[in-house]
Formats: structure tokens, sequence, C-alpha cells
């Protein structure tokens, strides 16, 4: 059997996601830390179908206590001596030990003193710790934020150290300051952490063990199966003939490849590496190129069916399911695919009117027809289906996801004949990218085979598992802030700062609002350049969503909102971490990249901002009667149009433009973004004029260019 070629990964080419790079273990460690994940991951499935009968916080405590020590063991310390890089130092089993022991002594029915006594002994003491709790719930917290520290750098656990401290010194601030509070002793914060439902074990860390794995999982048995190639391949063929062939088709292959990676820097990196080579001899210059990588890739994160790891939140927040979520993503997401291709669009027109672009991009040998790829692995599409069907119908996502990765696991099959026979010489089974063997070398489904893929199909789930091990560090640690931030009434506070902040500049209600939602949309932008998506979402919404609650934003807008706030900031200088691993794919420097993914994505910071401002910006989420959907949906689209207008210097129709036909185009697009009536007359009007504009200036230059 052949499988397909593997997709390039960040790893792969250097380049850190939301996360460090893991380890390569092999010997023992492998061994030990592959079987414990694929338990892990069985385990996960397990409690889909039969939950543990002490409930779900005891399935927490079980389910951290193993993630933990694969932390320890997969990902090095970086302290020098005390580190390896080929395998677990004598400190990283230590700790590993430890850190099985803390996390289950409060389910051990062992009495040691007042202390233990199992389970329910242990929820009994709530409010009243015995030493050895505290003892424990200490040293859980220092293995967590270095789990954190480990996985995604110092930034998260500097921040819960900062909360930390707040909760234990608030009550030496001023008492006439609003974040002043009575202080918390060490007992009582660590109760809350390590004995209530809103430290290590709330949602967040009850989100990443309950969905955030089972579509982790099914993310590794989908690019198992060999469907991440055939997106990669599909988007190659339905564009080949046309002039901006080379930019759709890194678009579409991002957003196909982002239903298997669910990272925005994963998927900008897994596309360029086979769309750089296309898109640099249509022209396209390093930086222009990884923009475009680094703002599709992130867009994947913000679309149905499977969206960002902070989608999962949002549900358990707001207490909807998620395909309710996924129906509010669907026409932002929309939104701002259109802006990327209106761009793309611009961009490919530009440069072939420059001279960069070939005369015929269809030079060269032609990839494979889309429909015969279509019609040959088009089945990769039926897990996906599966999902959106089962939602549909009413199904937990849970069980929705696992029953769409047996399919997914059952597909590889039929992906392996139809790459074996192609390799075989069959020319009607012929792959894109594959040379042919002779006929004599045609492999069989020999009982050694079957065994080989069986042993890959557990391996892809141990390294779904594996691959979920920082998010499972990221929402623990979150569990830090939401704690100190319930505990202390933190969040109350900061968003009647917030408020009042907005209200500097008038009384007005809607002024407010508005320089409200744009300090909170600064805000989310500069602590997602610090903290990984997931915390920057869990810190926005205690802090920032109270703050929209209060000035009446209805909960899904406010959700949302913070949202794609938080997801955005990988196209966000100075970090954009997607933009990064574009820039290393094509060879761009970064920070030029980053603002070419910053003017590619620019339509999805303004976006959200429609959701919070009026009462209509709810219809973008779908919310309301289909006529008020349908013409906000619409006066959004020529507002996306507009400002990539803008951003591109091109008007379609037109051509080039100057700085004035610019500038109204960009007031156009503004002006349309804000969902009301009169504004959304005022703002077509300017564009009218922005278009008349455009065509004085081309009569202007034309004749200039003809004059001897």
């Amino acid at each position: 059997m052949s499988s397909a070629p593997p997709v390039v990964t960040a790893a792969d080419l250097g380049v850190d996601d939301e996360e460090r790079p893991a380890r390569v273990l092999s010997g023992f460690p492998g061994r030990l830390v592959g079987v414990v994940a694929l338990g892990l991951a069985l385990l996960s499935v397990w409690q889909v179908f039969r939950p543990l009968a002490q409930g779900s916080q005891y399935y927490l405590v079980v389910f951290l206590a193993v993630a933990l020590p694969l932390v320890y063991l997969s990902y090095r310390s970086w302290w020098g001596r005390l580190d390896r890089t080929d395998g677990p130092a004598v400190l990283d089993w230590v700790l590993a030990a430890i850190a099985l022991l803390v996390c289950l002594y409060p389910i051990l029915p062992l009495r040691i003193g007042d202390a233990g006594g199992g389970y329910n002994a242990f929820l009994d003491r709530q409010g009243m710790l015995a030493p050895l709790d505290v003892v424990m719930g200490g040293l859980l917290l220092v293995l967590v934020l270095e789990a954190c520290r480990r996985t995604t750098g110092i930034i998260l656990p500097a921040v819960c150290l900062v909360f930390l401290a707040y909760g234990y010194y608030g009550g030496l601030l001023p008492q006439n300051w609003a974040i002043a509070h009575a202080g918390l002793d060490v007992d009582q914060i660590v109760d809350a952490l390590y004995n209530s439902g809103s430290g290590f074990y709330g949602t967040p860390l009850d989100v990443a063990a309950s969905y955030i794995v089972l579509f982790t999982l099914y993310g590794a048995v989908l690019e198992f199966s060999g469907a991440a190639r055939f997106f990669v391949d599909l988007s190659v063929s339905l564009f080949r003939r046309s002039h901006s062939a080379a930019g759709r088709t890194a678009v579409v292959s991002g957003f196909l490849l982002g239903t298997v990676s669910g990272s925005g820097t994963a998927t900008a990196v897994s596309t360029g590496a086979v769309t750089w080579p296309i898109l640099r001899r249509a022209g396209y210059r390093p930086e222009q190129a990884g923009g475009m990588l680094a703002a599709a890739g992130v867009g994947a994160i913000l679309s149905p069916p499977t969206l960002g790891v902070a989608a999962f939140i949002v549900a358990e927040y707001l207490d909807v399911s998620y395909v309710t979520v996924l129906g509010w993503a669907l026409i932002p997401t929309l939104l701002y695919y259109l802006g990327i291709l209106l761009s793309v669009e611009i961009d490919a027109r530009r440069i072939h009117a420059e001279g960069r672009a070939p005369a015929d991009l269809a030079d060269g040998p032609l990839p494979t027809p889309w429909w015969k790829l279509l019609g040959r692995f088009g089945y990769h599409f039926s897990s996906l289906i599966v999902i959106v069907v089962l939602l549909l119908a009413g199904m937990s996502a849970t069980r929705a996801v696992v029953y769409a990765t047996v399919l997914a696991l059952i597909l590889a099959v039929p992906d392996r004949m139809l790459r074996a026979r192609a390799l075989s010489g069959d020319k009607d089974a012929k792959v894109p990218g594959e040379q042919a063997v002779p006929s004599a070398d045609r492999q069989r489904w020999s009982g050694k085979e079957i065994g080989q893929f069986a042993l890959e199909a557990l391996r892809a789930l141990s390294l779904g598992m594996r691959s979920a091990l920082p998010v499972v560090a990221v929402c623990a640690a979150a569990g830090v802030i939401t704690a100190m931030t319930t505990k202390t009434g933190l969040g109350a506070q900061l968003a009647s700062l917030l408020v009042r902040a907005g209200s500097v500049l008038s009384d007005d209600p809607a002024v407010v609002l508005a320089t409200t939602a744009v300090l909170a949309a600064i805000a989310l932008s500069l602590l997602g350049l610090a903290v990984p998506v997931t915390a920057s979402f869990v810190i926005g919404w205690v802090i920032i969503g109270p703050a929209l609650l209060d000035l009446d934003v209805a909960a899904p807008a406010a959700a949302m909102f913070v949202f794609y706030f938080s997801v955005l900031s990988e196209v966000t200088p100075p970090t954009a971490l997607a933009a990064v691993g574009a820039a290393a794919v094509t060879g761009a420097k970064a920070m030029p990249t980053m603002w070419a993914a910053l003017r590619y994505a620019l339509p999805a910071f303004l976006v959200p901002l429609m959701f919070v401002l009026t009462d209509s910006g709810q219809h973008l989420l779908g919310r309301g009667a289909l006529l008020d959907v349908l013409w906000v949906s619409a006066a959004a689209c020529v507002g996306v149009a507009a400002l990539a207008a803008a951003t591109g210097g091109w008007l379609f129709g037109i051509g080039a433009v100057g700085p004035v036909p610019r500038g109204l185009a960009a007031a156009a697009g503004l002006t349309l973004l804000y969902p009301n009536p009169t504004a959304t007359g005022i703002g077509l009007a300017v564009l009218l004029v922005a278009v008349l504009a455009g065509v004085v200036d081309r009569m202007r230059r034309r004749t200039a260019t003809d004059t001897p």
C-alpha cells in the first residue's frame, strides 16, 4: 500500500506555531508516550458514549492526570544541562511523576490524617482545605504554569502570575480604586483553583477535554486518510487557466486545508509549500504571496464546519449548541473570503498590467482536471458533510465528530488503494505528483500491509492526541485567570472602567458604544500578541464581554466580537505567527509580510465591529428576519468590495486609481459597514462618487500619456 506524500508542516520548516515544537521521541520514551496518548484518546472517545459515573469534573481530574505528565515527557524544558533534545531528562521524569501524583490526589481513596479519603471527601472540604490539600494544589499550580511555559512560552504563565499577584495583594491597593478588593490568602487561592469549577477544572479544560481533543483527533485522521493532499491538488486543478489562478489556488487551498489543521500558521505553511512555486511563477513577490497565504490560513479558523478552538468555548459559555455557533460564523466567513478573493483579483490584474505575469499561466504540464480528481477522491468531503448533517439533525458535536472520524478512517482504505494503483502504472488511476512503477511491483492487500495500515491509524490517533497537549496546558492555565477574575470581581470592575473610558468623548449612547467597541478591539488585538488564541478569548470574555453586555449588546454578538479579534491576532503585527510561518516558506522578510497579511485581512477587522455597533449588526450572524439578514449582508459585501478597492488601489472596470478615488472608496466602505439604512444610502452615494472620480482620473492620465 502507498500512502499520500505528507503535507509540509510548520515544524518541518522550524517555524513555531502557537506552541513550541515537541520532541521527536524514540525508543522506550517514544513507545510509552505513544501508548499513553493513544489510551487518553480512546478515553476521550469512551467518555462521549459511556461517561464516567462520578461526573464530568472527575473525568477532568483523570484527563489532566494523564495529559500533564505527557507534556513533561514530550516538551523540552530549555534549562541548559537539565534538558535533553533526544528524549526526557531525569528532571522531566521526576516532574511527570509528581504531576501524576498531584493530579490523582483528589480521587485517591487513601486517608492521610485529615486529608485524602477519595473524591467525595475532597469535595466536602471545599472552602476548608487541609494543609496537604493546599500543598498539592500549590504544586499543581506550579506544574501547570511550567507545562504552559514549555508548550507556548513565558508570556501566558507571566499573565497568570499577574492575576495571582492581584488576587493575593489586591487588599493592599488603595480602597478608593475601582479594582481594589479585600485580598485572598493562599488557602483561598488554592481552593479556587484546585477544588472548584472555575479553576483548573473549569470551562476551558472541560472544553479541551470534551470537544477540542476530539476535533484534533478528527483532523489527524483526516490528514492520515489523504484528504489534505486531495484538498491541495483540487485547489491547484480548479483554477489552472485563469490569470488569477495562482492567488485563487492559495486562498481555496487555505480554506480547505484549514479543516484538517485547525491552525492558521500550520495552514499557511502547508499551503505555501505547495502553492508558493505557482505564486512565484505568476509574478507574486515573496512578501505579497506570504501575506496572502497567512490571511487565507487564518480565515480557515474562522470558517465552518470546524472553526477554531475558542468557538467551542463560545458555545459552552453561552450554553448554545455548536451548530448555532457555526450558523453565526457563516456570513462573516463569506465576507472574509470575499475580501481576500477581491484583493487576489486586484493583485492579479496589477501584476499582469506591470508585465510581471507570464503570458500564459497554463504553460507547462497541466494538473489533472478537477472533475477527475473530484470523481476519484471526492469522497474525502463526506466526513465533513456528515458532521454538518448530524449537527443539523440534533446530534451533539462530540458524537458527530466521533462518527466523522470513524468514517475518515474507513475512507483512508480506498485512498491507499487508488494511490497504490497509480503507482502500479494504471493510467486510469493516475494521481498527480506520483510516478508510476511497473505492474509487476503492484502492491496488494496482504496481511502484513493490513496490519501496517492499522498500526498507522493508531499512530495517527496518538499523534492527534499529542498535538492537543499544548491546548490542554493553555486551557488549564486559563483556569487561573478565570478563577482569579471570578473570585475578586475583577471582570466587572475592568468592564466598568472600559465603559467609562468610552463615555469620555460623549454621553450619547451610540458614541459610547462605538468608542468602547474600538477600545475593546484594540485591547483584544494587543492581548492576542502575547498569548494564544484560546487564552486571549478567555481573558477577553471575562473582561471585555461584561463591558459590551452592560451596553446592551446581545450576548452572541459580544461573544463573536471577542472570538474574531482573538483569532485575528495571528495576522496582527508585530508577532503575526501565521505571517511569520508564511514568510519562512516564501523567503520573505517577516515585517513586510505581516503588513501584507493585514491588508488582505482588513475586512475581518472591521466586520466584527458591525456585530456590536447597532442591533442590525446581529443580522450578520444570521439572527433576525430573512429580509433584514439579506440587506445587511448585501451592504456589507459592497462595503468589503469598496475597502478591497481602496487598499488595492484598483477599481474593477476602471483599473489603477489615484489617492482621491481610493480615499472615497475607503470612506464608502467604512460607511457601508455601519449597519444602518441611512448609512447604507450615504455609503452607496460616496462609492458612486469614487467610481466617477476614478473614471475622471483614468481619463486625465490617458490624456497626459497621449499628449506628445
